[in-house]
Parts: structure tokens; C-alpha cells; sequence
């Protein structure tokens, strides 16, 4: 595998507010919002390619950000919950369609994955060299100065 920089990090994190903006939010009204994906739904074919193939660049980029795995979890169920309902809609009309168009399957794992972002601990060195050197324990106490922050990653690994 490549090695990372927090430069990819933060840019998967931005990728992914695009996404979630995308998807769930590109139309706001109030406190309410519709994205691609409920508008898409709509729309037979259409609407299942754009929120399976969403799904699963989302769940491509978690695993290049090396996401927890309670947090890829999350994001499957999520996932898997919006998706199901947009494919059950090819079949059934109205009910899983109307589902799908107010549940916000993209945006809610697109939180979970930036939530483990910004509470993870990243490091731009391997773990192996960190622990040899004696700098693991240097990251290990930064971490837990942070309240927010509960693992360290080191993106050389």
C-alpha cells in the first residue's frame, strides 16, 4: 500500500463533505434538504445505480482512510439500509421509494466516517519505527492530552 499523508487524509475528509452536500443536501429548504439520491430515486435504474455506486465509494474511501472498524460497521448498515430501499423500489413502487427519499443513508455515513477522522490520531510515520525510536509513547501521550482524539494511525503502516 502507498504511504498516506494527513495532506490525504484531509482530502478524503473534504471529498466526502462533497458527497454528503451531493447527495442528501444539494437542494435546502429550511432545515430540510433533498439530494441527488432522493431525487434520483425517482427515477427506475437511475436512481439504484447513483446510491449503490455511492455507497461504495464511500465505503472505498473509509478504507483508505483507514477507518475503525465500529465505524465501517456503522457506515455498512447505513448504507446497506438506503441502498435496499432504493433497490426494493425497482420493484415495489411509492412505499421503499418514499423511504429512500427521506432517509439519509449517504449523509449519516459520511458523518461517521469524518467523526473518525477528526478523532484519530495521525501520524506520518510507520508504527513499527515509532515504537523502535521510543516516539510511540511521544504520540501515544498527544493523544490522550486530546479529549476528542481515541487511536492513533500511523499512515506508513
Amino acid at each position: 500500500m502507498a504511504k498516506r499523508s494527513v495532506r490525504d487524509i484531509e482530502k478524503i475528509w473534504s471529498n466526502v463533505e462533497g458527497i454528503k452536500k451531493l447527495s442528501d443536501r444539494a437542494v435546502g429548504f429550511g432545515p430540510f434538504g433533498v439530494g441527488l439520491d432522493g431525487l434520483l430515486t425517482w427515477i427506475p435504474v437511475v436512481g439504484t445505480v447513483y446510491s449503490v455506486s455511492t455507497a461504495g465509494w464511500l465505503l472505498l474511501q473509509a478504507s483508505r482512510a483507514r477507518a475503525s472498524p465500529g465505524t465501517m460497521f456503522r457506515m455498512i448498515g447505513y448504507l446497506g439500509f438506503d441502498s435496499a430501499t432504493t433497490v426494493v423500489g425497482e420493484a415495489i413502487p411509492f412505499g421503499p421509494d418514499l423511504i429512500d427519499f427521506f432517509f439519509r443513508g449517504h449523509l449519516m455515513a459520511a458523518n461517521a466516517l469524518q467523526k473518525d477522522i477528526e478523532t484519530t490520531h495521525w501520524v506520518e510515520a510507520s508504527g513499527a519505527d515509532a515504537r523502535a525510536s521510543g516516539d510511540h509513547e511521544r504520540h501515544l501521550a498527544a493523544m490522550r492530552a486530546d479529549p476528542q482524539k481515541r487511536r492513533i494511525v500511523y499512515l506508513y503502516d
